[in-house]
């Protein structure tokens, strides 16, 4: 077992990166206090990954997260750890999630800022990824509340008109994605 895995297991508390807003390494610090008040810029990846049938995986994260519990979401979204690079934790991340293991590919990266109430905050550097897999899902129900496969239309219909249930950060990517890179990925 790896050390990074041993960690997850244990719930010892996350180290994220802190960057600025290059994307250049300046510091650590806990998950938690990353995201409190106006949050703390720190590096973060979503994941998108497609069907054979060009659907999307959505999943409704769970009730206890700390921020946007019971939102939907792409099909995975975290943070790497100190230490580690961005995409082997998405890798890592994919896993532990949704019992996958499949090619990644790297997209672009964004900073964006996200307020969820007095609770917290989103502050991010996010590293967008996407991928292609055709196989068996293992959901985490600790992380995944619910889940689903959506056609991109639908997808786009959905945030059009019932926006209010997905994370910005699914919003502010899947624009980006149908602009500039689903044509090429489906």
């Amino acid at each position: 077992m790896s050390i990074v895995n041993a960690a997850a297991r244990k719930n010892i508390p996350d180290t994220l990166i802190l960057v600025d807003a290059d994307d250049n390494e300046i510091g650590a610090e806990e998950k938690v206090d990353c995201h409190l008040g106006d949050g703390l810029l720190h590096r973060a990846f979503s994941v998108f990954l497609f069907n054979p049938a060009g659907e999307l995986l959505i999943q409704q994260r769970s009730a206890n997260k700390m921020l946007w519990g019971g939102y939907w979401a792409n099909s995975c979204c975290s943070h790497p750890r100190l230490g580690e690079d961005t995409l082997d934790a998405a890798h890592r991340r994919i896993r532990e999630e949704l019992g996958v293991t499949c090619e990644l590919r790297y997209l672009y990266k964004f900073v964006y800022q996200a307020r969820f109430g007095d609770v917290g905050s989103e502050h991010e550097n996010c590293w967008v990824f996407a991928g292609h897999f055709d196989g068996m899902l293992d959901i985490n129900p600790d992380e995944i509340a619910d889940w689903r496969f959506i056609s991109p239309a639908e997808l786009t219909r959905e945030i059009e008109t019932n926006g209010e249930i997905y994370t910005p950060w699914l919003k502010l990517e899947w624009e980006r994605i149908t602009r500039d890179y689903l044509a090429d990925m489906l």
